[in-house]
């Protein structure tokens, strides 16, 4: 595990263990939180204030904006058609589509949620434990479920 020199960390970053993290090509804003076990993909970016919790991965092309609070175990994605070959050949950078992913201000996202590629989750929306979000989420909308349906309106 280890955090490459690559990585743009804002002042008061506390990243827990840093032996057991992965972090290389990313960007995290002041005063995140970063927990046991994470791995954030070149080209993630990571605001300012967020909790992103333990075992918790976050691929390339995803974007959590400020105030973010990721819980366990929280899987993000980021190509529709991931396949390891094509034509025998095994798959290269150029061999698909990058889908990108934003996580809006102020949002959360519980425990073992999965997050397909190409979603946004608006600002202050919250995302249930477990879910797996297959469509953008409103702002200030309460999701849960497999597949995630919004189940309620926030103040």
């Amino acid at each position: 595990m280890t955090i490459k020199n690559d990585v743009k960390i804002g002042k008061r970053v506390k990243i827990y263990h840093k032996n057991l993290v992965n972090l290389y090509g990313c960007s995290i804003g002041e005063d995140t939180k970063i927990g046991t076990f994470v791995e954030i993909q070149a080209g993630a970016k990571i605001g300012s204030r967020c909790k992103i919790s333990s075992h918790t991965f976050i691929c390339e092309g995803v974007t959590i904006e400020d105030e973010v609070f990721i819980g366990h175990g929280v899987m993000f994605t980021n190509d529709k058609y991931p396949r390891a070959a094509i034509g025998g050949h095994l798959k290269e950078n150029d061999d698909w589509k990058l889908e990108k992913t934003v996580i809006k201000k102020g949002a959360s996202v519980g425990s073992g949620a999965i997050i397909l590629p190409g979603i946004i989750v608006g600002g202050n929306a919250m995302v249930g434990a477990g879910c797996v979000v297959s469509k953008d989420v409103p702002s200030n909308s309460l999701i849960y479920g497999v597949p995630g349906k919004i189940v309620k309106k926030l103040k």
